[in-house]
């Protein structure tokens, strides 16, 4: 046997051995639920990829609907493009709490828009729901922790929920049946890049 056919046949071994433990892997995963995913963290990308697991569902012909906090008035490429294949949005539409710098009028609108997540959590005819920045709400103590938390444990059996935003609060971490963390290892705006239409916002 050549060494090349030597190879080929120790690559073919190493394939096989992972393919048989794939396999037992996706055999013992029988269980159906709702699940509830967190993406954290420092790094650039979290809404994106919740904004993602939207657009899947929704090319699946599931029903979802998102929940905007920390999100101003201004144009959103996501919601633009998601609200034309019928996904109902709720939006803070405050900015950012250094633009507002007004905690009565934030809290006001946190309620405001947690309303119509709640309407969201409780509506078995959705799929998935999408909380996007949620985790700030906690952070800056707009919404109590226990409302959240029962919202969330008594929505339906099969309803899939996504909770973005940095610093996620443990108690939620918990709860997760998925949690992400996204790292920051670099980023233009730092260099002085401002952030960019159809690729930041």
């Amino acid at each position: 046997m050549s060494a090349d056919e030597l190879k080929q046949q120790r690559h073919q071994a190493r394939q096989q051995r992972l393919k048989e433990y794939v396999d037992a892997a996706v055999t013992r995963a029988n269980i159906e639920k709702g699940l509830l995913l967190v993406i954290t963290g420092n790094g650039k990308g979290k809404s994106t990829a919740g904004f993602g697991t939207v657009a899947r569902a929704v090319g699946h012909g599931l029903n979802a609907a998102v929940v905007q906090f920390i999100k101003g008035s201004w144009a959103c490429g996501e919601r633009n493009l998601l609200q034309q294949h019928g996904v109902e949005f709720s939006v803070m539409a405050t900015g950012f709490t250094w633009d507002t710098q007004d905690k009565a009028a934030d809290i006001e609108a946190a309620e405001r828009v947690w309303q119509d997540a709640e309407r969201f959590l409780a509506d078995d005819t959705l799929d998935l729901v999408l909380l996007d920045e949620l985790t700030y709400m906690l952070s800056y103590h707009y919404l109590p922790l226990e409302r959240i938390e029962k919202a969330l444990m008594q929505r339906p059996a099969k309803q899939h929920v996504v909770i973005t935003g940095r610093a996620c609060h443990r108690r939620i971490l918990e709860l997760a049946d998925t949690v992400s963390e996204i790292q920051a290892v670099k980023h233009a705006f730092d260099a002085g890049v401002k952030a960019q239409q159809g690729l930041d916002w």
